[in-house]
């Protein structure tokens, strides 16, 4: 249970729906419906961030969404442009799974991949870095679809609509990617380009 309101706790110091929880953001239960104050003694304090607050608050959403180091942020902000960092965080294997709808949250992905239960191509993929390249078929490893982790997979997945760079399979719980994402297809809960200004300070 302590871990469960630490998870909550962070996305209320943040003051975003980062998809901790899987489902329950989705839901009326979630933290951010039910308890929007950020925690602590002063909760109710409503303080106006500076310019570097609130770049260092998108930085912090970008690292407790995608689970990464310090080293693996300075990483991917050394690129370019903020498009070009938006399209390596896209290509992420852990949110190309939660992408495609085998995943409630790249959380979750990212635990699905390292316990050893997604193929990339036919092979077991372990490492959430992975950068999905146009042709990869992401998939549920086999011997892995009758695992409880999967119940209602098939069925949530015949209702789901997944980004336009990929072609899901819902019966065969599998999506092949198409083209590289765009512009368009950068749907984050967070701001890219404020954390690019915070490391380019």
């Amino acid at each position: 249970m302590a871990v469960i309101h630490a998870k909550e706790k962070k996305e209320r110091s943040l003051g975003a729906k980062l998809f901790l929880k899987g489902d329950r953001c989705n839901s009326p239960k979630c933290v951010t419906v039910r308890r929007p104050e950020r925690p602590g003694q002063h909760k109710d304090a409503r303080r106006q961030l500076s310019e570097y607050g609130r770049q260092l608050q998108e930085k912090q959403r970008i690292q407790v969404y995608f689970g990464l180091t310090n080293r693996q942020m300075e990483k991917y902000f050394s690129a370019d442009s903020p498009i070009a960092i938006a399209n390596a965080l896209e290509r992420r294997l852990d949110h190309a799974v939660f992408a495609l709808g085998l995943a409630k949250s790249p959380r979750i992905a990212r635990q699905l991949i390292s316990h050893g239960h997604i193929v990339v191509n036919g092979r077991k993929v372990t490492t959430a870095s992975y950068e999905v390249r146009v042709g990869d078929l992401i998939a549920i490893r086999p011997e892995s679809r009758t695992s409880k982790l999967f119940e209602g997979l098939g069925a949530r997945l015949k209702e789901y609509s997944c980004p336009g760079w990929f072609a899901l399979d819902a019966e065969k719980f599998e999506g092949k990617c198409v083209k590289l994402p765009s512009e368009d297809d950068h749907q984050f809960p967070f701001e890219i380009s404020l954390a690019s200004q915070f490391y380019d300070r």
